[in-house]
């Protein structure tokens, strides 16, 4: 059974891209093994991320996630049981959110910077397939 699973962090050290570079090493080795795709979005020293694959091996990883030292105010903002990914293609994509317009951000939110806290899960999610449907991501597998 496929599910997909959101959710929001923040960066323990926020002014380190050495952290963000680890993070995305760590997924891309790990996740393709593991059969999960998935997107992450960082800007502002927040993490967006939503993770793709078999439930055991999405719990597994947040639950990972939520114990890693880089991360912190971790809260799980959307979880489904789906029949199909949205981000099939991807290891994981990244997309740097202060180099995107921010009339998409505004879209979804009430001010121009990413704060997942503030929306809900659907919202964040649909931020995502629109930044996937705009060719806003890179680092495709």
């Amino acid at each position: 059974m496929l599910v997909r699973l959101l959710y929001v962090s923040r960066a323990v050290s926020p002014d380190s891209p050495e952290i963000i570079e680890s993070i995305l090493a760590d997924s891309r080795a790990h996740n393709l093994g593991q059969g999960i795709t998935g997107i992450l979005c960082y800007g502002g020293g927040i993490f967006l991320q939503a993770i793709e694959g078999g439930r055991a091996q999405v719990n597994a990883l947040y639950s990972h996630i939520v114990g890693d030292k880089r991360h912190k105010d971790v809260v799980l903002l959307h979880y489904e049981e789906i029949s199909e990914r949205h981000f099939g293609g991807w290891t994981m994509g990244q997309v740097n959110l202060a180099k995107l317009n921010t009339s998409i951000v505004l879209k979804y939110s009430e001010r121009p910077e990413l704060d997942p806290y503030a929306v809900s899960g659907r919202v964040s999610l649909a931020l995502l397939e629109e930044l996937m449907a705009t060719a806003s991501i890179i680092g495709r597998a």
